[in-house]
């Protein structure tokens, strides 16, 4: 595979310049910059640059209601080889009493310099705001995209999934970095079929234990949202890394995602008619963003009708149970839903693959479930912090 190497190679001998983001002309750096880095990489998946900017915007997007930020550019030269946020999330600080920044939306060179030198700033940055710890990459909490892609290089990533080339770990770890935490993504292709028993004791749990599978409601999304949120919360509270979503931040998720979502798979689990589970599967739309190139533009209705059909995956964004519900194999029940449902429902059919993450490398209870229930592990990705 051709991953991109050190760019800028006619002013490679001139110093490294880092430039904080404060000019439209700058943030349009900003965001162009990985069309240059990963030029010829078959894997990498184009963000929609509109949607990016947005994300970035403080005055736009509701994550920055509490938390603040800023962007640094790395030249040489006058040509960009480098970028990232730096990030404080308040409600994350808050939430588990730390004194922490973040970084993010991290895109590089193969040039140690500019590496060293773009942290070097962040990390003055965070000091500057009385922090302690620095930690990602967050792009820019652990309610949106994270992690550093570790294995599993060989394929694009799916919707919301990281992607970059091998050499960022070596970048981060010259940087005095290390691990605090690993991620995995799970799959199953269409092939898959869970072992016996898991039908079984599916079976079991539904006809003993009152429960039941609904789909969600897509008349009253609003109200569902909310209870996706609900919840979420109680599922992942104490987790590591988790922090709530504000009602903002889950509108705002809940109305980007009812564009692609397919009722059929996103289902709440219920016992005695009350919620206390969910899943959030979505289609991978990725193979149609490659097609976009960061613009919908005009051309987007007839690209979407033209490359539709190369829809084939699934990603599971959201699974959880309520925490007094954990012990009772309810994950087996929508194990079960799933493979019922991508076998037998003929609206379905044209889905391949369904992965299913991210899930905490050390979440020993959800992936004895998810081993059990015959998925393979296919990507890796990490979390680095130090101290400042």
């Amino acid at each position: 595979m051709n991953h991109p190497q050190a760019s800028g190679t006619t002013c490679s001998g001139q110093p490294v310049r880092i430039l904080e983001v404060e000019r439209d002309a700058d943030l349009k750096s900003f965001i162009d910059l990985p069309w240059k880095l990963y030029e010829g990489d078959p894997n990498w998946i184009p963000p929609l640059k509109r949607e990016l900017k947005e994300l970035l915007d403080p005055g736009t997007h509701p994550f920055w209601q509490f938390s603040e930020r800023a962007l640094f550019l790395a030249c040489r030269g006058t040509e960009p080889v480098g970028r990232v946020a730096a990030i404080v999330n308040h409600n994350h600080n808050r939430f588990h009493n730390e004194r922490a920044a973040a970084w993010g939306f991290f895109e590089c060179a193969n040039d140690k310099g500019a590496a060293e030198a773009l942290f070097s700033r962040v990390q003055k940055w965070g000091k500057e705001k009385g922090m302690d710890i620095l930690r990602g990459p967050l792009n820019p909490s652990t309610n949106y995209e994270i992690g550093m892609l570790l294995e599993g290089f060989d394929s694009p990533p799916t919707f919301m999934m990281p992607y970059n080339p091998p050499y960022y770990l070596e970048l981060i770890e010259a940087c005095g970095f290390q691990k605090e935490k690993d991620l995995l993504a799970y799959s199953v292709d269409r092939n898959w079929q869970p072992p016996d028993w898991v039908g079984n004791v599916a079976r079991k749990i539904l006809s003993e234990n009152n429960v039941r599978v609904r789909h969600i409601q897509m008349e009253r999304l609003e109200t569902e949202v909310h209870l996706i949120k609900e919840i979420y919360h109680d599922a992942w509270f104490d987790n590591w890394g988790f922090v709530p979503m504000t009602d903002a931040e889950m509108d705002m998720m809940g109305r980007k995602l009812k564009r692609i979502i397919d009722p059929k798979l996103v289902f709440f689990i219920m016992l005695e008619e009350q919620p206390v589970g969910v899943g959030m599967i979505v289609p991978d739309i990725n193979p149609l963003l490659r097609h976009f190139n960061g613009r919908i533009g005009l051309s987007g209705w007839f690209k979407s009708l033209l490359h539709r059909r190369e829809i084939t995956g699934l990603r599971g964004m959201i699974f959880g149970i309520k925490k007094r519900y954990q012990q009772m194999g309810l994950p087996l029940v929508a194990f079960d839903y799933l493979y019922r449902g991508l076998l037998e429902n003929s609206s379905l059919s044209r889905y391949r693959t369904l992965e299913l993450g991210w899930n905490l490398e050390d979440n020993d209870l959800i992936n004895k479930w998810y081993d059990d229930g015959g998925a393979k592990v296919v990507k890796k990705f990490r979390i680095f912090s130090k101290r400042i």
